[in-house]
């Protein structure tokens, strides 16, 4: 599996959580949110102005900043 940040994604493309690349206030944030090591993540859609985007996971639709998705290392899925 190849490895991206989670805010390279394009809609459409789905991977797995593999890291937190921060610390501190940000880690948590994103924690409390849902985004674990081994979540699987699929990249929905860009808002139209490109900043925040819309990701799902664990069954609900999320909207994060592409800084925050910049912090979070993904495993990709590969399409058979």
């Amino acid at each position: 599996m190849k490895n991206k940040l989670l805010g390279e994604f394009k809609p459409g493309e789905t991977g797995i959580v593999e890291k937190l690349t921060v610390l501190g206030p940000l880690r948590r944030r994103l924690l409390d949110m849902g985004i674990t090591p081994g979540t699987k993540i699929t990249f929905n859609k860009f808002a139209p102005l490109g900043d925040p985007i819309e990701i799902k996971l664990r069954g609900y639709v999320l909207a994060i900043r592409k800084s925050e998705a910049q912090a979070v290392l993904m495993k990709m899925e590969l399409k058979p």
